[in-house]
């Protein structure tokens, strides 16, 4: 028991350090409790004011262990708002109920990150028991993966709840795919209310992470042709040698060759390049004059690509928000209370 103490009293030390240079969450409109009494984002700056400095400190710990886990928690984000909304259906593990949404083939051996919610949920836990939901805790590991790795900051409302069930079929049917059409793209967010621009701003972040070879096999045959780029053939042939061995179906590449760890608008440079690695971001150059015209404008500006990513990314945090009888406050991310 003195132990437990002791580890709680050097997290609060550590916090009161943090306090000074995590990002800054307003709760200007009261969150997104309702008006019957259900907590709102400014109730869980009141009761819990640890909370943003808590997931601050273990998101930062996790990137500077594997600068890779910023996409990936970023990522996960991402998987859980586009089925159901950002309700953390995500986190939850198969259970006698329902067929959860990690075996989901967008999912499968690809979302990773699970264990740094589980260990935030637990620090907060520890601290404020019963008061952060695991879908603001999601919401604001996003905000804080994009931070730490030189991206724009943005206020986070807190206030979401925790879903009560999740679904396999929904994220397999909703979740944009790797060799997706522009129009098919369009289509995936506008179901979910939101526009082109959302989509491709969104696509953004595919300036960090990494992908494995059965995500974009599609690329490899992408520029065989005499009139296609320079740099586009020498990508194409150097994704070829990396994927020809019989076990590459897990060999990893970077989505961001310059930039990889690094939260910028080379992604956008890449693709006018020919260098986009998976088929449907190089779509949003040759599928669409829309598409086309809003990267060419990230590229050439990053301070319009930042500004236009963190308000989607305000805009699809606020996606199917459960408040209310609607949801929960999970005491394990993974499991309903």
């Amino acid at each position: 028991m003195a132990m437990k103490y002791l580890a709680l009293l050097s997290l609060l030390l550590n916090l009161a350090v943090l306090f000074s240079i995590v990002p800054k969450t307003t709760s200007e409109g009261g969150g997104y409790g309702d008006d019957c009494g259900d907590q709102s984002g400014n109730d869980v700056s009141n009761l819990c004011p640890a909370a943003e400095a808590i997931i601050f400190s273990r998101v930062q710990e996790a990137v500077l262990d594997d600068s890779r886990m910023a996409a990936s928690l970023l990522r996960l984000h991402f998987h859980d708002c586009f089925v159901n909304g950002c309700d953390a259906s995500v986190l939850l593990d198969d259970s006698a109920n329902f067929v959860g949404e990690k075996t989901a083939a967008p999912n499968l051996n690809s979302l990773r990150g699970f264990d740094v919610i589980d260990a935030i949920k637990s620090d907060l836990e520890s601290v404020c028991p019963e008061t952060v939901s695991c879908a603001d805790i999601l919401a604001t590991a996003a905000r804080d993966s994009v931070v730490l790795s030189g991206g724009p900051s943005w206020d986070v409302q807190m206030g979401r709840k925790d879903s009560f069930t999740a679904s396999k079929s929904l994220a397999n049917n909703n979740i944009p795919g790797p060799n997706s059409t522009v129009a098919n793209l369009v289509s995936k967010f506008q179901n979910v209310n939101l526009s082109l621009r959302d989509m491709v701003a969104l696509s953004g972040a595919h300036t960090m992470g990494r992908a494995r070879c059965t995500t974009f096999r599609g690329r490899l045959q992408g520029a065989t042709t005499s009139n296609a780029p320079d740099a586009s053939l020498e990508f194409v042939q150097s994704l070829q040698e990396l994927c020809s061995g019989s076990d590459s179906n897990a060999t990893l590449a970077n989505l961001d060759l310059a930039t990889p760890a690094t939260f910028d608008n080379q992604y956008y440079v890449n693709l006018l390049s020919g260098q986009g690695l998976l088929p449907s971001d190089q779509n949003l150059v040759t599928g669409d004059d829309q598409t086309l015209e809003l990267v060419e404008t990230y590229a050439e500006d990053v301070v319009a690509f930042f500004e236009d990513f963190k308000n989607s990314m305000i805009k699809m945090g606020s996606l199917g928000v459960g408040t209310g009888m609607n949801g929960e406050i999970r005491r394990n991310c993974r499991a309903v209370n």
